[in-house]
């Protein structure tokens, strides 16, 4: 009889666990990236510069700043201490070893300006940048370098407003062939339905009883 109410209340607290796991969501993305209005896009500082395709991450830099204004969401920030977030982007060779120039800065105070007639201006001003933020280039210096990484494009997301932003684990990665092409870079549809898909599971989850 004992052993037979022990398996009973066993058995209960096992389906209360599988049904607790079955209504527990998994975040698709926390609610301060949700409320996110500022954004800035680099180039992934570790970069190195392509002798093959020398301009390819400043070209994949300019299309997703492109892509995220005319999607109407986010303002476009100047640097680190006045974004919210911000977006590192890195242009895949389809190698995962690669020669490339390294210490050629690959970031600076350049934005996207719809408005504006040559699309691009680099004006700098206001707030004083955080420490470590990816705007702010060192001095050339030009030199060989093999670089490991992704063969593949890559886009990650971090948050902003903070010291050395780049140096705390990233929000959002995400990586695939092409997945920066340009002009139309599939990785920001990626990301746009992932926040429409999080805005409605917020939803959702603040009209639960």
């Amino acid at each position: 009889m004992r052993y037979s109410k022990t398996l009973a209340v066993a058995t209960v607290v096992l389906c209360s666990l599988v049904a607790l796991a079955r209504n527990r969501q998994k975040i698709l993305l926390p609610a301060d990236v949700l409320q996110a209005r500022t954004v800035l896009i680099v180039v992934d500082p570790d970069a190195g510069i392509s002798p093959d395709a020398p301009t390819a991450n400043q070209t994949a830099r300019n299309d997703v700043e492109k892509a995220l204004m005319n999607w109407g969401r986010f303002d476009l920030a100047m640097d680190a201490s006045t974004a919210d977030l911000i977006f590192t982007v890195r242009k895949g060779s389809g190698r995962v070893a690669q020669p490339t120039i390294g210490g050629v800065p690959n970031n600076g105070p350049v934005v996207f300006n719809p408005g504006g007639s040559s699309g691009n201006i680099g004006i700098h001003s206001g707030t004083p940048p955080t420490g470590g933020d990816p705007t702010e280039s060192s001095p050339a210096n030009p030199h060989p370098q093999a670089q490991v990484g992704p063969a593949d494009d890559m886009i990650v997301l971090y948050r902003g407003k903070r010291d050395d932003p780049l140096s705390y684990p990233p929000v959002w990665r995400y990586t695939a062939r092409d997945a920066l092409r340009s002009p139309d870079v599939p990785a920001v549809d990626i990301f746009k339905n992932l926040v429409i898909k999080a805005v409605e599971q917020q939803r959702q989850q603040s009209t639960k009883p």
